[in-house]
């Protein structure tokens, strides 16, 4: 039987790594200019669970890297405000890291555009931080594929503390989220992400990213049915592969999220314990806002494990997280644990 993901007592906080990043919001028809108001929200991938993770009464610690200014002192005081723990965020360089996004569009449109490029989190190197005095008390480490994206040098700070977490015993996550505006220095997903995975105790993405960044090859003619019979199939051989190839790894979840006009279809599977689980399936006719969808479902992994709730409880808590995010403008969800539960569709 494949390993089960359990924490044990004492539990420590959850530290999630990843850059802070501002999203800057214009909308499709200009009328920014004419007002003078571009709307902005505080954002970033693993600043997204953490901030899950902290609403919904876990000890949730956030390492970024912010220049050491007015600006960034705010940004604290804001994580702060929201119970994010940040005394290991590490303070150098000169500016925080923009993502430009038309409003109500998708980070997978052609809406997008970074500019991140000598952010203080992009500077980062190895030999910098003291690991150990990062990932004390921490008892869960998540980080993302974004990460590594950004340059080598931070590509090589991923497997620095990674090495040294793992060597700690910490329960390390992490999510495939691939974005194809990044990687632009000579490598791809498949060059870097291997010898990160073999650190993680869960993994979570798609079986299209676990392609991508794993060379675990997909169905070619997945697409043509459309059936969740045939796309659960493939996540159940995607997570064994994963499980075969990365024996650390104890959980493989998949999210399958497909375009519906202006609305969405939306389910998940979750394979533990040489079993495979699914989510009920979610539909609506209308979005919100898609940013940060993946990050609730992630925060609700994280979330469920942690309280030890079984496979199937924690996939139907982190699915109906994911989803009612949809309707929150903003990156991070402001759904209380009593809320998603209520709407978790049975």
């Amino acid at each position: 039987m494949s390993g089960v993901l359990e924490i044990k007592l004492p539990k420590g906080s959850i530290l999630s790594f990843g850059e802070l990043l501002l999203r800057i919001c214009p909308d499709a028809g200009g009328e920014w200019l004419h007002d003078n108001k571009l709307p902005f929200f505080v954002g970033g991938a693993e600043l997204n669970v953490a901030n899950a993770l902290a609403l919904w009464q876990l000890p949730s610690a956030y390492f970024t890297a912010l220049p050491d200014n007015a600006m960034s002192a705010q940004v604290i005081d804001y994580l702060e405000d929201k119970k994010v723990d940040t005394s290991s965020i590490h303070k150098h360089g000169d500016r925080i890291g923009l993502y430009y996004l038309t409003r109500g569009k998708d980070i997978k449109n052609n809406a997008l555009i970074y500019d991140r490029a000598g952010s203080a989190f992009a500077m980062l190197k190895p030999g910098q931080v003291n690991w150990d005095k990062v990932l004390d008390g921490v008892s869960w480490f998540h980080f993302s594929a974004i990460c590594p994206a950004i340059s080598q040098d931070v590509a090589d700070v991923c497997a620095e503390v990674l090495e040294v977490a793992s060597a700690k015993g910490i329960t390390i996550s992490v999510d495939l989220n691939y974005r194809s505006r990044l990687w632009k220095y000579g490598k791809q997903p498949i060059d870097i992400m291997p010898q990160l995975v073999k650190y993680a105790d869960l993994v979570m993405g798609n079986v299209w990213a676990a392609e991508l960044m794993l060379n675990i090859p997909v169905a070619p003619d997945i697409h043509e049915s459309g059936q969740k019979s045939i796309y659960l199939k493939e996540a159940l051989q995607t997570s064994e592969t994963i499980m075969a190839q990365y024996p650390k790894c104890k959980v493989v979840a998949n999210t399958f999220r497909f375009d519906a006009g202006e609305g969405i279809d939306y389910y998940t599977a979750l394979y533990s314990g040489d079993k495979l689980y699914n989510s009920s399936q979610y539909e609506t006719d209308k979005v919100v806002d898609k940013v940060g969808s993946g990050d609730c479902f992630m925060a609700g992994l994280i979330y469920g494990f942690y309280n030890n709730l079984d496979p199937q409880q924690t996939l139907e808590f982190a699915t109906a997280a994911a989803y009612t995010k949809l309707f929150i403008e903003g990156d991070a969800t402001t759904k209380t644990v009593d809320q998603i539960t209520k709407a978790i569709k049975l």
